[in-house]
């Protein structure tokens, strides 16, 4: 993670935080924490979040739930912790310049510090804390195990080698059997497509974000198209009647009511066709 010219002060900083303060920063570094994004800081990627999401996340019931961690009932005081947070540099404010050449769409974002370290929910704050180093410590540790038992496999007792041999046998029969699985149900589409006016899925929730039974329900389903929702400006309608009195003649709007008011002249009329027109014109180019 990259930090500033000395990283040090950062670390000294860090250790200085109360413990209360330490659950909120693990809290907010966790899963249940702000979205992160990845962006470029000197030259290193790192992950920032903006500030009104880590809001949203100590107003959450998961924050609630927690234990030994500092109260936070509205979101003043969630503002008022992140401004306590702030100066044990777990994260820093930083800024994101204006490129004469944006880049693509996908990539990180750069970054630079801002010279005022403030809160500010509409701004961006970059990690500097990686999480708890036992994690870490145990993650390094469980590759070195798994790289010597692989290495180390023509050593394995015989009847160890032979039940990994069949779990590796059931692993990839079951990344065939869903293969074919795929491959079945997208065969079914064409011909459905071909024969039927509506096609039908079989497990239409087969590659959606869903859990593993959830997959497999229900059996099938017909291909339903997402419809469009069409952008509808303020100032128009879409009803007849409004267009029958703008397209009926001009002779028979009145010169003058009783009241001595004049009635709108004929290039006024004139003038809302053409400003119908261009609106009409203008909703098709936004559903372009």
């Amino acid at each position: 993670m990259a930090g500033p010219v000395d990283a040090t002060p950062v670390v000294e900083a860090q250790k200085r935080a109360d413990p209360e303060l330490k659950n909120v920063i693990e809290f907010l570094r966790g899963k249940n924490g702000p979205k992160v994004r990845r962006g470029i800081l000197n030259g290193k990627r790192v992950d920032y979040f903006k500030g009104k999401t880590a809001v949203r996340t100590l107003l959450s019931p998961q924050y609630q739930k927690l234990k030994k961690v500092p109260v936070v009932k509205d979101e003043e005081e969630a503002k008022a912790l992140m401004v306590k947070l702030l100066p044990f540099a777990f994260f820093l404010r930083t800024d994101r310049p204006t490129l004469a050449t944006p880049p693509p769409p996908g990539t990180p974002k750069p970054l630079q510090l801002a010279p005022q370290q403030s809160f500010d929910p509409l701004s961006y704050y970059t990690w500097f804390y990686d999480g708890s180093p036992l994690y870490t410590i145990l993650g390094g540790f469980a590759m070195v195990v798994i790289m010597l038992a692989g290495v180390m496999f023509p050593l394995w007792p015989v009847k160890l080698r032979i039940g990994v041999w069949y779990l590796s046998i059931g692993a990839l029969c079951l990344i065939g059997l869903f293969i074919a699985l795929a491959i079945v149900r997208l065969i079914f589409w064409c011909l459905t497509v071909v024969s039927m006016k509506r096609a039908i899925w079989i497990y239409p929730n087969l590659f959606e974000d869903v859990g593993f039974f959830d997959s497999f329900k229900p059996g099938w389903a017909y291909d339903e198209p997402k419809k469009k929702k069409k952008k509808r400006v303020p100032g128009t309608s879409s009803s007849k009647s409004s267009k029958k009195s703008v397209d009926g003649p001009v002779d028979t709007v009145p010169s003058a009511t009783a009241s001595g008011t004049e009635s709108a002249p004929v290039s006024d009329v004139s003038g809302l066709r053409s400003r119908q027109a261009a609106t009409i014109e203008e909703i098709d180019d936004d559903e372009i």
